[in-house]
């Protein structure tokens, strides 16, 4: 990949706006980061032009790919006491469908859609391991491969997550059928992060995921994190310190009872006193946190992954945002069972619950930060930056005097033509992508260095939307 150089009348950099930035990108990195008020032409190099408003690519920390395909199977009430754990029933049942093949043309198809909403990198919570009976398939990582293919042939950054899932609840019940193809013995499964940890690049990521504290005994947690710190450097050369390591917790009131019942003590104050939680955890929801365990968790340095629109359609309730950031504490948001496959949504919906919950407005700004969809979408790039341990989420990244190390080059340009952003200022771009209407703004996406979505179209869409609608009807979803 040649030197190229791009340049936008203003880009989003970590200060906020700025104005007549020049980037420099060659082997799908920013060189030096993003180059301020240096104009189209210096050193006799070209810029082509990118357009009005330059924006870093969104990650997302949780996916859970395969749901993608069920979204709208679950809105028909069962009984009066509908909920999460009804829910759990259809998406087992569902999950039973899916084989490698399967899983490849769902998350392709589902990757291109995030791709086109502003998603550039995703952390894909992975836990469809093995046969729908239990059973290793030949090669026992063919459904993480699948993942990888699809990732890779979408052409968006992937944090692989390979889910622990080995007990179905705090008191140590086996799986039950539906549940047997998530299983892994600790070996088992170290085994498999190893494998794939050969296999990072540019693009990919391997990290942990402990799917959940009723799904993980407290010895396999130690021995598993124990497993992960001996590992040797990745293919990337990421040491093993470094492995981001994520966990559902504290989602509904049930798992709450349930933890003080056999644990006595609350899902995440448990996991404080129990584990080395610190900057390398994302936790995942944490509807459920009280006072307490809110100062202490932020006191770690570890992230909360938001996922919004998924929280809602499953009625988990809303975690307490405002408190978390007077505490000092991080975010990230995820698309996770991708009922909604929109950063905007997430964001726009984040701050709403928090209007209807305080019945105040613009809950997420502060003193330093008075526009609502700024301070979130900043706090939405630097978390899922972290989540990911991938060098995107921002323009500005590496060692600006080795001119060969730097963020990866992942941006967004967004559509100055339409209605919606007519005559807005810096002040008012954010705030009017995020909540002035329901049209995509996101008009062409690169995702280390390379242009994914063009014109609102991505470059291989109609072949893959093709493969993935025989793939359902074969289903007969």
């Amino acid at each position: 990949m040649s030197n190229r150089f791009f340049h936008a009348e203003n880009a989003w950099l970590p200060e906020g706006w700025e104005q007549d930035v020049r980037f420099h990108v060659d082997d799908g990195r920013y060189l030096a980061g993003a180059l301020l008020g240096v104009g189209r032409d210096v050193h006799t190099e070209v810029a082509d032009s990118l357009g009005r408003w330059v924006v870093p690519g969104m990650p997302n920390l949780h996916s859970h790919a395969f749901q993608r395909a069920m979204a709208g199977l679950a809105e028909t009430r069962g009984d009066s006491q509908d909920s999460f754990w009804s829910w759990r029933e259809v998406m087992y049942a569902f999950a039973g469908l899916i084989g490698p093949d399967e899983l490849r043309a769902i998350a392709t198809q589902l990757y291109v859609e995030m791709l086109k909403a502003g998603y550039t990198q995703v952390c894909e919570f992975h836990y469809l391991h093995h046969q729908p009976d239990g059973r290793p398939y030949a090669d026992p990582a063919a459904m993480s491969l699948a993942l990888i293919d699809a990732a890779q042939e979408a052409g968006i950054g992937l944090t692989l997550l390979p889910t622990l899932y080995m007990t179905g609840g705090f008191d140590g019940r086996a799986l039950v059928e539906r549940q047997r193809r998530f299983s892994h013995d600790v070996d088992g499964y170290l085994r498999l992060v190893e494998r794939l940890r050969m296999l990072e690049s540019s693009h990919l990521r391997i990290g942990v995921a402990l799917h959940s504290l009723r799904a993980v005994p407290e010895d396999a947690m130690r021995a598993v994190l124990d497993g992960i710190a001996s590992l040797p450097p990745s293919r990337s050369g990421m040491p093993a310190t470094m492995i981001p390591i994520h966990m559902h917790i504290a989602e509904q009131i049930g798992e709450v009872q349930d933890c003080l019942a056999v644990r006595n003590a609350r899902p995440i104050e448990w996991l404080l006193d129990h584990a080395p939680v610190d900057t390398h955890w994302t936790l995942v929801h944490a509807t459920h946190i009280d006072a307490g365990e809110l100062q202490r968790l932020a006191a770690t340095g570890a992230l909360v992954g938001l996922c919004p629109t998924t929280e809602a359609n499953l009625g988990d309730g809303l975690f307490p945002l405002k408190a978390w950031f007077d505490a000092g504490g991080e975010i990230g948001i995820g698309s996770d069972s991708h009922i909604s496959v929109s950063p905007v949504e997430e964001l726009r919906w984040l701050e709403y619950g928090q209007r209807l919950l305080s019945r105040h407005r613009n809950i997420s700004a502060s003193a330093t930060q008075p526009s609502t969809g700024a301070a979130l979408f900043a706090a939405a790039l630097a978390g899922g930056a972290r989540a990911t341990r991938m060098p995107v989420g921002s323009f500005v990244g590496g060692d600006a005097s080795v001119p060969s190390v730097g963020n990866r080059a992942d941006l967004l340009v967004l559509d100055e033509r339409s209605a919606l952003l007519a005559g807005r200022d810096h002040a008012h771009v954010l705030d009017s992508w995020i909540f002035a209407g329901n049209s995509n703004l996101v008009r062409h996406v690169m995702v280390n260095g390379e242009w994914v979505v063009r014109d609102f179209q991505h470059r291989d869409e109609a072949r893959i939307a093709a493969r993935y609608r025989a793939v359902i009807a074969r289903l007969r979803v």
